[in-house]
């Protein structure tokens, strides 16, 4: 019956009947006469309603299809309710705090370290553990690539986090060599007065302050200035603005219509770009008089560097990466720092042990004199005590690839176009890897650290986030000037 009904040509036969009915009604209305007229609307409606029913049931059949291929051995799962799939079990998961749940428990139910399901309307194998976090990883531009939602990908169309394949290695090369570690140390001391500045005027002296959304703003203000260089205030706060607009409608169902969240957040984005694209016109001007280094920042690197080719990046390029590096850390790093204050709040024996490695750094330095890369060097214990915060409570759960060839992974197919999803969670709260997983103990990060792939809050090689070495570096500069006392008051550690 229903291969009847989907067969080209009686699909054709039914939409050209009923066309020619309405034809028909619409051409003798007069004829009928205005008594007819009730029954000619009804008989419209009925018509419209049928084309949509049939519309409706060969998308459905496609979308069907595209959830379950001929000739695959898929891996065990459920692709849940139609259309939804178990997009809504998993949200609700993660706002319960649980979102390591949704993977454990059909973990457990399948006996797979893979299984298949529907999410964001798109059909899903979830792959789980260190061996999937290698596959993905190593295969990256081979038989996967990194896939974002629609709403994702309008907000960051140029971007190193959308870009695929050829087109993003020369922006991810300058990015990265902006980002790597002896790159940045030339920052330190930037960092450590830009956080010792914003502890003393929006911490210090109140009895009660609102932390995550400071945290925030304190990311927000570095990225800017390192990044970029701008410094005026009035710049700062209206992207700060915006950017909370962008950040509550980013990750909704991109209906770019009036009155909804994500037409909030792209209009916010616009006015972002409008300001970012200024500041790169007065930049290029400077660099052209000579005024301004062209290692002055990452927006002077990127405006005079050119690739192997000899091509430079446009300025719509240049825009949306730096839109990315700002709103990820108005994002990941602010919660990094709010998980490890709650930690060390909760746990003094942890504090003293950091208290007593930041003392010993402070009493090293003159009055007055900033951190330098040795002083972070110094800061194992503290590092390996955030690197526990990440395993525990990482800024984000996974990622999603998408498989661009018949791939096959455990015994199982997955066809081209599936998306693949892997998560953090699925290995850092795993016993056979971290023992007693819900403990918290930085000592797990002792000498050679946890095995490979087994820990990849940032993601892994060749994937690994680019800005992973300046989350560190701000990290650890916040947290020598910071730390949580027992009682919850503030501490300035470097009084100088």
């Amino acid at each position: 019956m229903l291969n009847h009904i989907f067969s080209p040509s009686s699909f054709l036969t039914k939409r050209e009947g009923v066309m020619h009915s309405l034809f028909y009604l619409v051409s003798n209305s007069q004829r009928l006469g205005e008594s007819s007229l009730f029954k000619i609307v009804l008989l419209i409606s009925c018509s419209l309603l049928g084309l949509l029913t049939l519309a409706c049931l060969a998308g459905f059949t496609a979308f069907r299809s595209k959830f379950r291929p001929k000739c695959y051995i898929l891996p065990p799962g459920s692709f849940g309710w139609p259309l939804v799939g178990e997009t809504l079990i998993r949200q609700r998961l993660g706002q319960l705090g649980k979102p390591e749940e949704y993977i454990k428990r059909r973990r457990l139910l399948y006996g797979k370290d893979v299984f298949k399901t529907s999410l964001l309307l798109q059909p899903v194998a979830v792959v789980c553990g260190p061996a999937a976090n290698k596959f993905l990883f190593s295969n990256e531009n081979k038989l996967v690539v990194t896939w974002w939602t629609k709403s994702i990908q309008n907000v960051f169309p140029s971007s190193v986090l959308t870009s695929r394949g050829l087109h993003a290695r020369p922006i991810k090369k300058l990015l990265t060599a902006f980002l790597k570690p002896e790159a940045l140390q030339s920052y330190v001391g930037t960092m450590d007065s830009i956080t010792q500045s914003f502890m003393e005027t929006e911490w210090g002296g109140k009895e009660e302050i609102m932390v995550f959304p400071l945290l925030k703003l304190h990311s927000f203000v570095m990225a800017s200035r390192i990044f970029t260089t701008i410094q005026d205030p009035n710049i700062v706060q209206n992207l700060t603005q915006q950017f909370h607009v962008l950040m509550d409608g980013i990750i909704e169902i991109p209906l770019n219509i009036p009155g909804t969240r994500y037409y909030r957040a792209m209009r916010a984005r616009d006015v972002i770009c409008r300001d970012l694209l200024s500041v790169i016109k007065q930049r290029r001007v400077a660099l052209s008089a000579g005024t301004v280094s062209p290692t002055h920042d990452l927006l002077t690197s990127l405006l005079s560097t050119a690739d192997e080719n000899g091509r430079f990046l446009t300025e719509k390029e240049i825009t949306d990466n730096i839109l990315l590096l700002l709103f990820s850390a108005h994002g990941t790093t602010s919660s990094t720092i709010a998980m490890l204050m709650r930690y060390l709040a909760e746990m003094p024996h942890i504090y003293e042990e950091i208290l007593r490695e930041q003392i010993g750094i402070a009493a090293s330095k003159a009055p007055g004199e900033l951190l330098d890369w040795k002083d972070i060097r110094q800061m194992k214990y503290s590092w390996n005590t955030t690197c526990e915060v990440l395993r525990l409570s990482p800024p984000i759960e996974g990622t999603f690839r998408e498989a661009i060839t018949d791939l096959t992974y455990g015994g199982f197919d997955i066809p081209k176009g599936w998306k693949l999803f892997w998560s953090v969670h699925s290995s850092h709260k795993n016993p056979e890897y971290f023992p007693e997983p819900e403990k918290f103990d930085p000592s797990r990060f002792d000498g050679d650290g946890p095995a490979p792939y087994t820990y990849v809050p940032f993601g892994g090689a060749p994937r690994r986030c680019p800005g992973y070495e300046y989350a560190r570096l701000e990290i650890w500069c916040f947290s020598i000037i910071w730390s949580s006392g027992s009682d919850g008051s503030l501490c300035f550690l470097m009084k100088r």
